[in-house]
């Protein structure tokens, strides 16, 4: 820990990550209460689930086109522009009453608008700490952004339930805009340009890391997502234990991130740290397929063990696709990889409902295992293509052209 509180004195770090934190805090609330609202207009799941695929296949396109566009207009300009419409079209779906057609329209346009603030503040890392600390500082970023997992639900449905969904949707424009405005207007996202890249857009997944990153995001978000509806179906919707036994799955990632922060990051460091996400997804399998009663405490244990790997994957893949790409590559490589989460979270999410329906909670929980294990898998095949980070930082490459900073 020695080291994190190193990290934290060094200027403006402690500054970036909780500004970024709170930005993104409605990321961890906005689907939920979309979908308390519209049902609660519309009386329809039905119509809830297809705005809320509308808002996730808008934010899946916009992701890698947002980011690359802070090299080309700068990262204030694009995280204002985002900020701005974002909040619009929430506060839209808030305010005026629509048909399914029109509030699908509007949760388009607030995915297609969703600010890239992951993207830019990964991209922003490099140049805020010496070489020696950032992967460090990408182990810490993964393991803290698990509070916006553990809080924003619970605050968002307390809201939503006590209050009502137009407050909650009013109360995710006010951080939303209120976080935006912290981090846009940070002197440290003031000092670094992104050059312009002079590669084509999405030339950047020929990377074997960037692509890798992708497809292996895609399979532990699926698996994430997997687990979320499998506990959800377990315990139901009436009592708190579900929303205590996902609290623990994400305090789990957030011990795993910052006890493995230190541990050097070798080519096999993933295939480790997905093993270790699988096997405590395939203990909740045998557990809730009859071998132990499905408490929460049992789930809870298996899920607390595979939570310890995620934190610490994810910080595997930032680090190396940031140390494989050039700077000026570095924002739409983590679009493409925030593409791969999403597209992950829905198909993981639909395939885990399929299976609820078809054998019960046992399914989901068996698709999210099954998720990891392919994560796991492909880092194992293709181990040759993760770099070795052992002895080396994890700086982008340096482009051609010198990185413009504003003094």
């Amino acid at each position: 820990m020695a080291g994190y509180r190193e990290l934290l004195r060094t200027p403006g770090v402690a500054r970036i990550i909780a500004a970024q934190l709170t930005a993104r805090f409605p990321n961890g609330m906005t689907s939920l209460a979309i979908l308390l609202h519209v049902e609660q207009q519309t009386g329809s799941y039905g119509a809830a689930g297809l705005v809320l695929a509308a808002a996730s296949i808008g934010q899946a396109t916009a992701g890698p086109v947002t980011s690359r566009w802070m090299g080309i207009w700068g990262i204030r300009r694009v995280l204002t522009l985002t900020t701005a419409v974002c909040a619009a079209a929430v506060l839209v779906l808030a305010l005026i009453p629509m048909g399914v057609v029109g509030y699908m329209i509007f949760g388009l346009l607030a995915g297609l608008s969703t600010p890239p603030v992951q993207s830019a503040v990964r991209t922003i890392y490099p140049k805020l700490v010496n070489a020696r600390q950032l992967t460090a500082l990408f182990s810490l970023d993964a393991s803290l952004q698990e509070i916006i997992w553990i809080l924003a639900p619970v605050v968002i449905t307390l809201v939503a339930t006590q209050v009502g969904t137009v407050p909650a949707l009013l109360l995710i424009v006010v951080i939303l805009v209120g976080g935006g405005a912290w981090f846009i207007l940070s002197p440290e996202v003031g000092r670094v340009r992104i050059p312009r890249s002079r590669r084509a857009f999405g030339k950047v997944l020929g990377k074997p890391m960037v692509l890798l990153g992708t497809v292996i995001g895609f399979l532990l978000i699926g698996a994430c997502a997997a687990v979320e509806a499998a506990v959800v179906a377990t315990f139901g919707h009436g009592g708190i234990e579900a929303g205590l036994v996902l609290a623990v799955f994400s305090i789990g990632s957030l011990a795993g991130g910052l006890a493995f922060g230190h541990i050097p990051m070798g080519p096999w460091a993933m295939a480790r740290r997905l093993a270790i996400v699988t096997v405590g997804l395939a203990a909740a399998v045998l557990f809730v397929d009859g071998i132990s009663p499905a408490t929460p405490w049992w789930v809870s244990l298996c899920l607390l063990i595979a939570g310890v790997g995620v934190a610490p994957a994810l910080a595997v893949m930032f680090a190396m696709t940031s140390a494989s790409v050039k700077f000026s590559e570095t924002a739409e490589a983590y679009g493409w990889i925030g593409t791969g989460q999403l597209i992950g979270a829905a198909l993981g999410s639909a395939v885990a409902g399929f299976l609820i329906d078809g054998v019960g909670p046992i399914g989901a929980y068996a698709s999210a295992a099954g998720f990891a294990l392919v994560g796991a898998v492909v880092s194992v095949v293709f181990v040759r293509g993760f770099l070795d980070l052992r002895g080396r930082d994890a700086s982008p490459i340096p482009d051609t052209e010198p990185v413009q900073t504003i003094t």
